[in-house]
């Protein structure tokens, strides 16, 4: 109910991360989002997976800042513990209705999986221990402090009417570019914001991991608020945009879907 929303402070920060592990190539990518009263703007970057640039870079770009929320792009337990299983939150987005239109994510039991919930925890852990995270406020917390998972393309994924899922390496890329262009990302963003203008270009933001960092520190403004959908259960819930957000070939989907 929106009465049950929680007010943003007139200024602040959260945090979105897309969560890598090579050790050679920059296939992280981390955003701070920040806020005033006139205007919202973000800081980016894209970095290896080797511990102490990781580690470096969370540092770096936090800048010191309580994080009112902070979204991981991979699986993860409150207690960071090993998932190793196909969990409820995977098996609804896998659904056909959805599958069909927006990719889905994968198995937190298959090798992929294992590795992204490894290196999940890792970020959580080091996010953790740097003490800049809010404690959590909303309804579906998996942890005392507000870090929480989020899935990049299927929240873009829903928020369109016509979506075509192209080649895998393609799909989230081709649903940010569009949402920007019909300016849907921002109007999400000044929902959670209202009065503020845009600080930079979102078109400006062109790397494939940025980008996904980017969408979810935008998935933690509405965690930060608790104005979301979500499923899952205790082995982790994603969030996803607020119901007014999502397209309406998905609405009837979504009907029974918990939220904020």
């Amino acid at each position: 109910m929106a009465a049950d929303r929680l007010m943003l402070p007139e200024t602040g920060s959260v945090l979105g991360i897309d969560v890598g592990w090579s050790l050679k190539s920059a296939s992280s990518g981390i955003c701070r989002l920040d806020w005033d009263g006139q205007s919202i703007g973000w800081t980016l970057q894209h970095f290896s997976g080797d511990p102490d640039i990781r580690r470096a870079t969370i540092s770096a770009v936090s800048d010191g800042r309580r994080l009112l929320a902070v979204g991981l792009d991979g699986p993860f337990r409150g207690d960071l513990a090993v998932i190793d299983r196909y969990r409820q939150a995977e098996r609804v987005l896998s659904q056909r209705a959805i599958a069909s239109r927006v990719s889905q994510p994968g198995s937190s039991r298959s090798p992929v999986g294992r590795l992204l919930n490894h290196h999940t925890n890792a970020f959580a852990g080091l996010l953790i221990a740097d003490g800049l995270t809010a404690r959590a406020s909303h309804r579906h917390a998996v942890h005392e402090l507000a870090l929480f998972e989020a899935f990049p393309t299927s929240f873009l994924g829903l928020m369109l009417e016509d979506v075509e899922k192209g080649e895998r390496q393609q799909r989230s890329d081709r649903y940010f570019i569009a949402l920007v262009a019909n300016g849907g990302l921002e109007r999400l963003l000044t929902h959670h914001l209202p009065g503020r203008r845009l600080a930079g270009d979102l078109a400006n933001v062109r790397n494939h991991d940025e980008r996904a960092a980017l969408v979810c520190a935008i998935t933690a403004l509405g965690v930060a608020r608790a104005d979301y959908l979500t499923v899952g259960d205790a082995d982790g819930w994603i969030m996803l945009p607020p119901r007014a957000f999502i397209a309406s070939w998905a609405q009837p989907i979504v009907a029974d879907w918990n939220h904020g």
